[in-house]
């Protein structure tokens, strides 16, 4: 009989001897654990180029802005590759983008796996090859929303088409189709699916019937599905886990809206801008939730306090009520995800500018401070070693040092075909970006 003592000893030698990857060698989903865009790693870098500190990097095909995740050393991302004529994407923040009718040529809807270590492609499955039935705007792709992995699957969503769930060595569980529906403006779609405790969550915002459904991560079997007083939107749904209890949250034009982890309603407030793009996060026991169309005077950012029931909107001319703790009516960016790190609240705007709010509070320890030479952000930015990074979708970092002063460090710069809109995963020691034509392993002391 084997003694609590005995079990223990053997569990610790056991622990010390296996090959185990860190807590912080998994990057399961978009911005990582609990979507925080952070990462411990003092060591993860902070200098790079199309040369330097690159460990390796990896041609890849089709045109797709999901993020990397990782699992166990391997890298999974996906891919869409336009078999016919591509119209080529052009960077910036601009209007006449919008292209109303779908692709009339096939596409390959790909997911690959690399290894971390090598950037070799291990495997790569096409999911579906078919002309697709959904318009996306021009800067956009067919392949926008990030895949997930609870380390045992990995689970693939293309808007408009279906999520397909994968074994780590590529072979094909289950997939459930997703009915082709209508975008606002013919933008397509870009919410990455989450996952919690065995259920994966879908949000499918869409100008002809919005809804929220949850299906089993095991055997993709659907478990409950609401409809959504919605439009468009593209914001990625956030697992809140608060002192209270374990929260759904959605963000849209109409409301935003939290829901337990059966799809029941919990709580909402009005007053968003007419676009949602920004995934929610949170910090100091806070949920932020913003959004920021530029076309809009309303560009909000809140602070909301767990524990809320019902309508919670605020009344004119309140910035705060019980559940809100603070708002900014401006303070929210269009499409990279603000960042908490160590007390404060990071805005991004898309042209170039930042912002920095005490967490607790909402005030501004410095407001619109703009980036030298720095215009159309669309990746979220992220936080390492004391150091906050934001990068462009011409390739260039800027890394700005953490705290209540603007200060900006240094820059890096990729090459000028590396368009960037995918935000990077933070693994260990590597920083792994997508671009438009390859992915980047960064690590510091090597050379490609």
């Amino acid at each position: 009989m084997r003694t609590p003592h005995f079990t223990f000893l053997f569990a610790t030698l056991v622990s010390l001897a296996a090959p185990a990857f860190a807590a912080d060698a998994n990057w399961p989903q978009f911005r990582g654990p609990d979507a925080a865009g952070v990462s411990a790693n003092p060591k993860l870098p902070d200098h790079w180029s199309a040369t330097e500190n690159v460990a390796w990097k990896r041609d890849l095909p089709g045109r797709s802005w999901s993020s990397p995740i990782v699992w166990g050393g391997k890298i999974f991302v996906t891919a869409v590759v336009n078999l016919g004529d591509a119209e080529p994407p052009k960077k910036g923040l601009y209007f006449g983008g919008n292209r109303p009718e779908p692709a009339k040529t096939e596409h390959e809807s790909k997911v690959y796996c690399l290894d971390l270590a090598t950037g070799k492609v291990v495997w790569e499955k096409t999911v579906n090859r078919a002309a697709p039935q959904t318009a996306i705007h021009l800067k956009s792709s067919y392949g926008a929303e990030t895949p997930v992995t609870d380390g045992e699957r990995v689970y693939a969503m293309f808007g408009g088409l279906g999520v397909f769930a994968l074994t780590l060595d590529g072979k094909e569980v289950w997939s459930k189709k997703l009915e082709p529906r209508r975008t606002r403006f013919g933008w397509g779609y870009a919410a990455s699916p989450v996952l919690h405790e065995g259920r994966l969550f879908l949000v499918n915002d869409n100008d002809d019937h919005a809804e929220l459904l949850a299906v089993d991560a095991k055997t993709g079997k659907e478990l409950w599905r609401v409809d959504r007083d919605e439009k468009s939107n593209w914001s990625t749904p956030f697992i809140w886990r608060n002192a209270q209890r374990t929260e759904l949250i959605t963000t849209g034009t109409r409301a935003v809206r939290s829901y337990d982890l059966d799809g029941k309603p919990l709580w909402s407030f009005r007053g968003m801008s007419t676009i949602t793009i920004p995934t929610p996060f949170a910090g100091e026991g806070l949920l932020f939730v913003s959004s920021g169309y530029i076309g809009d005077k309303l560009r909000p950012l809140y602070a909301v306090r767990p524990g809320a029931g019902g309508d919670i909107t605020l009344k004119p001319g309140e910035t705060g009520n019980e559940f809100i703790a603070w708002s900014n009516p401006v303070g929210g960016p269009y499409n990279p995800s603000p960042l908490f790190h160590d007390g404060r609240v990071y805005v991004l705007y898309d042209r170039g500018l930042v912002s920095c709010f005490d967490a607790k509070t909402g005030k501004a320890h410095y407001e619109r401070e703009r980036l030298p030479n720095g215009f159309a952000f669309t990746s979220s930015p992220w936080a390492a070693g004391g150091k906050i990074f934001c990068l462009n979708e011409d390739g260039v970092c800027f890394v700005l040092r953490a705290g209540d002063k603007f200060e900006l460090l240094h820059t890096n710069k990729l090459l000028a075909d590396d368009m960037c809109m995918a935000t990077p995963a933070l693994v260990g020691e590597r920083l792994l970006l997508r671009t438009a034509a390859r992915v980047y392993c960064v690590q510091s002391g090597r050379a490609n």
